[in-house]
């Protein structure tokens, strides 16, 4: 196997990754605030990725110029979601909400399915035929841009969480959920505001992706199981784990696929959850109960 070969497979699983990270990073960030689980959350994704196929057909409009609309679409549909929809269940027990988020997750498959049929769709631009020559190096040109936007939205989710007043109510919130009603904090208020976020980075995520692989319904079950995976090996509720499992998944599902074939992507990935699951079950960066 020709080193250069496996070079550029491995650069395109490091930012085929990243996009990966994102994903995950909303559902890390939901789960780490409001201790919900998201089993929409692929599902989500994939309206993402066709909202961005949506207004390409119709307007032109390239992905990465859809992902600001589509990011504050995604996230006024889930502070709605967390606020109408989900708070009523935080106190209940868990297989309560999961039955619930399970439900809308089948929802949003079918209502895809009936509004777009099962066809695949796609997103065609001249830069996604394009790459960049170093020596014998290629990048492509679509996996760089999606991958800077992902690194970009990342970026500014950390800024936020990190050095605005918001930011630091939700870390205070999901550090002793008692100690914020008692210094009056309006938990239900910044819980629909982290699903908001979580949701936009979804949004983000989508648009990008949309550039890589071809869209249909029943994306939303394998995405969400993915972003487990990737939450779960990085270590639930880190942010930074998030987009680090992301990249360990993609690059790993690019080297099974060049060594062994594509639909070994995903035996490779499952193998990376066993081990973490072994021998550091908190996941790479996370904290031990």
């Amino acid at each position: 196997m020709p080193l250069d070969l496996v070079i550029n497979v491995t650069i395109a699983g490091v930012l085929t990754g990243l996009v990966y990270g994102l994903m995950a990073l909303g559902l890390s960030v939901i789960f780490g605030v409001v201790r919900v689980v998201n089993f929409a959350h692929g599902e989500m994704m994939t309206i993402a990725m066709y909202a961005a196929v949506v207004l390409f057909a119709a307007f032109k409009l390239d992905p990465f110029l859809s992902m600001l609309p589509v990011a504050v679409a995604f996230f006024a549909l889930g502070y709605a979601m967390q606020a109408g929809l989900i708070n009523p269940f935080i106190t209940r027990p868990e297989h309560s909400q999961f039955m619930l988020l399970v439900a809308v997750a089948i929802i949003m498959v079918n209502a895809l399915l009936m509004i777009f049929g099962p066809d695949a769709r796609n997103v065609q631009n001249d830069y996604q035929l394009e790459s960049w020559e170093i020596g014998r190096i290629l990048i492509d040109k679509a996996r760089l841009y999606a991958a800077a936007a992902a690194l970009v939205a990342a970026a500014a989710l950390f800024a936020f969480f990190r050095f605005t007043l918001n930011g630091k109510a939700i870390r205070a919130c999901a550090d002793n959920h008692l100690g914020a009603l008692v210094v009056g904090l309006d938990v239900k208020h910044l819980y629909a505001l982290t699903f908001g976020l979580g949701s936009a980075c979804l949004a983000v995520a989508g648009c990008a992706m949309v550039l890589l692989v071809e869209v249909t319904p029943s994306l939303g079950p394998a995405y969400t199981l993915l972003a487990f995976v990737i939450v779960i090996v990085g270590g639930l509720g880190s942010m930074g784990g998030a987009l680090l499992g992301g990249i360990l998944i993609g690059v790993s599902e690019a080297l099974a696929g060049l060594f062994i074939a594509p639909s070994a992507k995903s035996m490779f990935s499952f193998a990376l959850l066993i081990l973490v699951l072994l021998f550091r079950p908190q996941g790479l960066l996370g904290r031990k109960p």
